[in-house]
């Protein structure tokens, strides 16, 4: 492995680290803003929800108060002076709230500002109380004063109270819709209480009771069916009791003698008290259960949610850590091995020694990639394979599966092409090979049996050589590589044309492309690799080139590329005379016996540009057996049409 592959796998291994602590983050803020929105309001309602509760619920006590002092002229009585010291009490709760730093509320700013907000009309409830004691102040701004104190207590409770969408959520506005609700009733029950006190109800007094009530019992409807369903049936209880009932029967009177001149006949101060304050508290009882209960249902929920939370944020908080961590130590192994020095090379062995049986190549990782790439071939080329013998095995036999088994046949053929090139780059012997020379000619048309595409290819009809046997299987696969990756890198609508030339030293094979053509620093890269393929592996990108440079220093051949004159690219390949032998048509090659001749190449079988040309297994003639110096190896590989095979 050299140091590019090392930062590749680096720069990966970072892309990598990058995406998964960006999905841990994004996992983790989603799982955590849910536990953050409920504990912010179990916080809410601890710090604030409580002390807004008696604050409301005193300033509607000394509201009362007020204005039924107001109407009877009177002085401040002691139950007035009660009420606010509770006022009192309550607002310096408030106010130690937004002076305070919980480091629960850090986010509920808003809160604060409307609990500021609140304190600060607060600090003007002492201006209305001295106004009123001088009696400067009437009756319906006094109530007014009030009435806007708790109208901003009420919006302190704000959208973060129900911002975690829940039943603890959906409870707590159903609770406040419900408070509010007794707010309107509070709000009747002063201007009722006034009335009564001055034993007069103006114009102004009855449009404005009207008014409430109306929107008290519409409040308290809506309110009711907001509640979980204890609260609801606890409500519709309290709404048919006898207190309730009292209320909406003095209601009822107030409403029908609203226009008359003696609008309060009937009505006194001990009913109505009675009533009033019966309802109030049976509201503010029903307010406390619900929200008790509601706190009580939420509990398990938030358990739960809190350890979802714990699990996905401390959890995969690890995971991400070790995962970083093995990473870490995965680029460490590998730098270290790319900076340990090498061993020293071992002492030459003594001359008379013999010499060791060469080593495989090492598992370099470009080699590695050939290896499992001529793999992955075999295994769709296997796949093809099977899908042709189903179909073969689906249907009765017909005219197509003739067809069907010369596809079988070449993909079959290009399998064992693949595997005894890997056993050749691993430096082992593939077991098929030939004892006697073989037509130059057949050879080259087995190598074309081995390609796809091989119809693109013209073979020359004119090959007066025989090469020898042990030769056979190298020579076919380097001139199969040559020929695939001439058809690779040509158009699908030219040809490949593979020829033979005479030379003083033996002869040549020529593999003509028309492609595009190599530029002069490739064409100078590609024969430096052809001419000493590196010992450690080939070079990214030129595995081809480096096969072939493999497969001709087996065989003893040489390899070169030059321009094509047609602008493509030529490989030649150089046998040299101890491999081939010039032989006469109709003559069998030197050496062998004259009972057995062997034929010279034919001539007069389409090659594979021939129309329907398909590979098949050709046996040469003569019989076979020990005692004819002939056995099954002695085959090989040519592309016969199909026309000419029915009548071999």
């Amino acid at each position: 492995m050299t140091h590019n592959d090392v930062r590749l796998i680096r720069t990966r291994l970072a892309v990598l680290a990058a995406v998964l602590i960006t999905l841990w983050s994004y996992a983790a803020y989603v799982s955590s803003q849910d536990a953050v929105d409920l504990l912010r309001i179990r916080a809410l309602a601890d710090t604030l929800g409580q002390p807004i509760d008696r604050l409301i619920l005193s300033l509607q006590t000394e509201r009362r108060i007020t204005a039924e002092t107001i109407a009877g002229a009177g002085a401040a009585t002691p139950e007035l002076v009660g009420a606010r010291d509770a006022t009192d009490r309550a607002a310096a709760e408030i106010r130690e709230f937004t002076e305070g730093r919980d480091l629960r509320l850090l986010s509920a700013g808003a809160v604060r500002d409307r609990a500021g907000e609140l304190v600060r009309r607060l600090d003007g409830l002492g201006t209305t109380r001295s106004r009123m004691d001088t009696g400067r102040l009437g009756l319906a701004a006094a109530i007014d004063g009030y009435d806007e104190v708790v109208d901003v207590a009420f919006r302190v409770y704000g959208p973060e109270w129900g911002a975690y969408e829940s039943g603890l959520a959906a409870d707590t506005r159903a609770v406040i819709a419900l408070a509010r609700a007794r707010e309107l009733l509070a709000r009747e029950d002063t201007l009722v209480s006034a009335a009564l006190t001055g034993a007069r109800l103006g114009a102004d007094e009855r449009r404005r009771l009207t008014a409430l009530v109306g929107v008290q019992r519409y409040a308290n409807a809506e309110a009711a069916a907001g509640l979980p369903s204890d609260g609801r049936a606890e409500q519709q209880r309290l709404a048919a009791s006898p207190e309730f009932t009292a209320l909406l029967a003095l209601e009822d009177r107030l409403l029908l003698q609203s226009g008359t001149a003696n609008a309060l006949a009937g009505v006194t101060v001990q009913d109505w008290r009675t009533a009033a304050d019966t309802a109030l508290g049976t509201l503010q009882t029903l307010v406390t259960d619900t929200a008790r209960s509601s706190v009580e249902r939420a509990t398990p929920g938030a358990a739960v949610l809190i350890a979802r939370t714990g699990a996905v944020v401390g959890l995969g908080l690890i995971v991400v850590l070790v995962l970083l961590l093995s990473w870490a130590g995965t680029i460490r192994r590998l730098t270290e091995e790319l900076t340990r020095p090498k061993a020293a090379a071992p002492a030459p062995a003594p001359q008379d020694a013999p010499a060791p049986p060469a080593a495989p190549p090492s598992g370099g990782g470009a080699e590695r990639e050939l290896f499992l790439g001529l793999t992955r071939r075999n295994q769709v080329l296997l796949r093809d394979q099977l899908s042709v013998l189903d179909l073969m095995q689906r249907r009765e036999r017909s005219t197509e599966e003739t067809g069907e088994l010369f596809q079988l046949d070449h993909l079959t053929t290009r399998i064992r092409r693949n595997v005894e090139k890997l056993i050749t780059l691993a430096g082992a012997t593939p077991a098929r090979r030939w004892r006697r020379p073989v037509p130059l000619l057949d050879v080259a048309r087995g190598a074309v049996a081995e390609v796809p595409d091989y119809h693109r290819v013209l073979i020359a009809p004119h090959w007066p050589w025989s090469l020898a046997g042990p030769a056979v299987t190298d020579v076919i696969h380097l001139l199969a590589e040559l020929i695939e990756n001439a058809l690779v890198f040509s158009g699908e609508d030219t040809t490949v044309r593979v020829s033979g030339e005479h030379r003083p030293q033996g002869c040549a094979v020529l593999v003509v492309d028309d492609g595009p053509g190599l530029d002069a620093a490739a064409l100078a890269e590609a024969n430096h690799l052809l001419g000493n393929p590196p010992p450690d592996g080939p070079p990214a990108g030129l595995t081809g080139w480096y096969a072939a440079a493999v497969l001709a220093g087996r065989c003893g051949a040489h390899v070169s590329l030059r321009p094509s004159p047609r602008g493509g690219t030529a490989a030649i390949v150089l046998l040299p005379a101890r491999l081939v032998t010039v032989t006469d048509t109709g003559r069998a090659p030197a050496g062998a016996p004259p009972d057995t001749p062997y034929p010279a190449a034919r001539t007069d079988l389409p090659g594979p540009s021939g129309d329907g040309a398909l590979p098949t297994r050709v046996r040469q003639p003569g019989p076979i057996g020990p005692e004819h110096g002939r056995t099954s190896l002695d085959t090989v590989e040519m592309p016969v049409a199909r026309t000419a095979r029915r009548h071999q």
